[in-house]
């Protein structure tokens, strides 16, 4: 159990950490980070905030961490995202300085009493990242069960701010990956993997092929070899 936990810690860390550290450097320029790497923790960069500080990544992700301790439920979660976005819960000085559009207009849905199933986007313009930047924690939740209630599970937690199908594949991705490292799997076996094993389920689920191809790089390319300029970076999911 002291392992379990201390692993458990040690992710929700990571995510602070990696989001604190990027804080500062939003919106800037592959030319100007060029410039100016980030090498540690700096304050006042892009949202004006002190060093150290995470953003709504990180507060959702304790958001959701947090409710899984009380076991699963849905509305569990849904309130403590409620409870971010108007009491700055789990934020690191009080206050909300920033929230995607898909996230907001679904947090106003749950206020208005909209079940967490349906309160996310299900159009194609509501890919923004904001369920996979914050879904890590369900991983301990789901990592030994079987493939198709991961998904399952997977899906009702993304759909709470984003329902579309691709943004549901992009979080069940992330946490298959994460779960092979949680077990010792190397990153590059574990990328050879799931080039077969991703592929294979959603298709026998009948997923929509043209969903899938947007992930073609994932599933059939080699990431390592892209080129820099090859990796786009922005809100969009993929």
């Amino acid at each position: 159990m002291p392992e379990h936990t201390n692993t458990i810690k040690s992710t929700l860390f990571g995510v602070a950490v990696g989001d604190a550290l990027g804080v500062p450097y939003e919106f800037k320029d592959r030319e100007e980070l060029a410039r100016n790497p980030a090498t540690g923790m700096v304050g006042y960069g892009a949202h004006h905030q002190p060093a150290g500080t995470w953003s709504d990544d990180a507060s959702l992700t304790f958001c959701l961490a947090e409710a899984l301790t009380q076991g699963f439920d849905l509305n569990t979660i849904a309130r403590n995202f409620v409870k971010w976005y108007e009491d700055a819960y789990w934020t690191p000085h009080g206050h909300v300085f920033d929230v995607g559009n898909a996230t907001r207009m679904a947090i106003s849905r749950l206020k208005r009493g909209e079940s967490p199933e349906s309160a996310g986007g299900m159009t194609e313009n509501d890919n923004g990242n904001g369920s996979l930047m914050r879904i890590l924690p369900l991983l301990f939740h789901i990592k030994d069960m079987p493939m198709a209630e991961r998904f399952e599970l997977t899906q009702s937690v993304s759909a709470i701010t984003h329902g579309h199908i691709r943004s549901v594949i992009a979080c069940f991705y992330y946490l298959e990956f994460a779960r092979h490292l949680l077990s010792g799997t190397d990153k590059h076996d574990t990328y050879a993997l799931l080039k077969t094993d991703i592929p294979r389920f959603l298709k026998d689920r009948s997923t929509d092929p043209s969903e899938l191809a947007h992930f073609d790089r994932l599933l059939n390319g080699d990431i390592q070899h892209l080129d820099e300029d090859e990796i786009e970076s922005s809100g969009y999911v993929v």
